[in-house]
């Protein structure tokens, strides 16, 4: 297949998949019960589980964790796998909301997604982060860039404050670990 073939705009989806980002249950759209559903899912994974304790200890330290009998690759495997399919479904919600599978569409996301973590007080050194505070850097993220669209900010300088914003949040961070 030649790349102009696999790189292009792909119209006319079927309604049945643009419902899962356009559509509504009870008034509420379906991207949003979708984001309940798994932020909820992981707020209890991650707080009330041995599942998520593990996670925790191996994102720490991973010579601790396997020294306390933690079996480090299967968690390390397992965080990936279920970060791939949340990727998987975030791209098809996205596309289903836009309507086109265009492969370009979620370029600069990644940014916002780091942006949102840090902001919201997760250590890029592991080991120590929330749910509800990753959905609070997300929030102030959206807000942030939505300001930024309505002032008419070009994508690129919004990029570069974006950048800005981890940069700041990533010394806080590092000072706070320095300073105990």
């Amino acid at each position: 297949m030649s790349r102009s073939a696999c790189c292009r705009w792909r119209p006319n989806l079927s309604p049945e998949f643009r419902w899962l980002g356009q559509g509504f249950v009870a008034g509420i759209p379906v991207p949003v019960i979708i984001f309940a559903i798994v932020f909820v899912a992981a707020w209890i994974t991650l707080r009330y589980t041995v599942y998520g304790r593990w996670v925790y200890a191996v994102g720490g330290n991973v010579k601790s964790a396997k020294t306390s009998g933690i079996p480090t690759r299967t968690v390390i495997f397992s965080v990936y796998l279920l970060m791939g399919a949340l990727a998987g479904l975030s791209g098809m919600i996205l596309t289903a909301r836009t309507t086109s599978a265009l492969p370009q569409a979620g370029l600069g996301y990644e940014l916002d997604a780091i942006a949102a973590v840090v902001i919201g007080g997760t250590s890029l050194t592991g080991g120590v982060g929330s749910v509800v505070y990753t959905l609070i850097g997300a929030l102030i993220i959206g807000v942030i860039s939505n300001g930024l669209d309505l002032m008419g900010v070009s994508s690129y300088y919004q990029q570069i404050i974006k950048g800005a914003i981890i940069v700041v949040a990533v010394l806080i961070d590092r000072s706070r670990n320095m300073n105990p």
